[in-house]
């Protein structure tokens, strides 16, 4: 039958996630828990950033700033709907535009994000490799350019594949093997050939992972070439520790959605469970990562408990 002929879809249905339907009030308390932690714990970095006037006019900790902004956006937008699905079959229900405003909002923010770690390794191979020249060739005038350049390459990537996800016509079945509105779940429902959203996907997607993920280990070779140079055990120690939390959270984001994308349509149970990795899990790690493995961050926090940070701030 064609597409033509068909009731287009109004309402899709969102399966939720595997293995949560025995015990929904548990999970329902743990992503509570989750939630609130991911929201108290980015909103703590992004005011210790703001408040401590040592931090928050370096380049390094307002992108940090912009990285819990995301952060905390990113869990916002999955986590609730997530919530809403185990209180009952109606919290599964999303409508036709709440989904294409969802798969937007999520693809903005995690490419976002993506380009923010890229740019993130680009400061530290300047600030490590480039000591001397490091506040001239990252001023505050760069830093500000390249955080808004992320949002704004961003905003058009995620423009891109939701305006190409959404051309198609959807006529039935409704329901999303998934737990939310994401891009190869939803095209599964398409009523047309995916044949060319397919090929978007792995050289659009995969292609903008891969050059990112290229381009910041390049980064860290010419880093580890320059910190293997630098003579003293404190030196090496000091640069390592600046470097090690960028480097596991760009591996803690970067591995699972990879896996996601690169074979868009494989078992989506199995997606699932990886992608609340990177949009539960790993927002709720980052400002944690950054504070225990970073010494001014750690500092920056205890002033900030004691109030000190407002009142240099001020």
């Amino acid at each position: 039958m064609e597409a033509g002929n068909q009731t287009p879809v109004t309402e899709f249905i969102l399966e939720g996630l595997p293995n949560t339907r025995d015990l929904p009030s548990l999970f329902f308390l743990l992503f509570l828990l989750i939630y609130l932690l991911t929201l108290l714990g980015n909103a703590l970095t992004l005011l210790t950033v703001l408040c401590d006037p040592q931090l928050h006019t370096l380049p390094m900790y307002c992108f940090l700033g912009h990285l819990s902004v995301l952060d905390a956006c990113l869990s916002s937008v999955t986590v609730p709907k997530i919530m809403a699905g185990l209180l009952g079959p109606e919290g599964r229900a999303i409508s036709f535009h709440s989904c294409v405003v969802q798969l937007y909002t999520f693809h903005f923010l995690g490419s976002t994000e993506c380009f923010l770690y890229t740019v993130m390794a680009y400061d530290r191979f300047l600030a490590i490799c480039h000591p001397l020249r490091y506040s001239t060739m990252m001023s505050r005038k760069t830093c500000m350019g390249l955080a808004a350049s992320t949002w704004l390459t961003g905003s058009v990537h995620a423009a891109i594949h939701t305006t190409l996800t959404f051309r198609l016509p959807y006529c039935g079945p409704n329901l999303v093997e998934y737990f939310f509105c994401d891009i190869p779940p939803v095209l599964k429902l398409a009523c047309a050939d995916t044949a060319a959203n397919q090929v978007v996907i792995l050289a659009n997607i995969g292609g903008v992972a891969a050059i990112c993920f290229l381009l910041i280990c390049i980064s860290y070779a010419y880093i580890i070439a320059a910190i293997l140079k630098i003579r003293t055990s404190e030196g090496k120690q000091q640069a390592f520790s600046t470097c090690s939390a960028h480097l596991i959270l760009v591996v803690l984001y970067s591995g699972p959605s990879v896996f996601i994308y690169l074979h868009p349509f494989s078992s989506q149970s199995s997606d699932g469970s990886v992608a609340v990795f990177y949009t539960a899990v790993t927002p709720l790690l980052n400002p944690f990562i950054y504070t225990l493995r970073n010494k001014e961050m750690k500092k920056a926090v205890r002033k900030l408990a004691c109030g000190e940070g407002f009142s240099r701030h001020a």
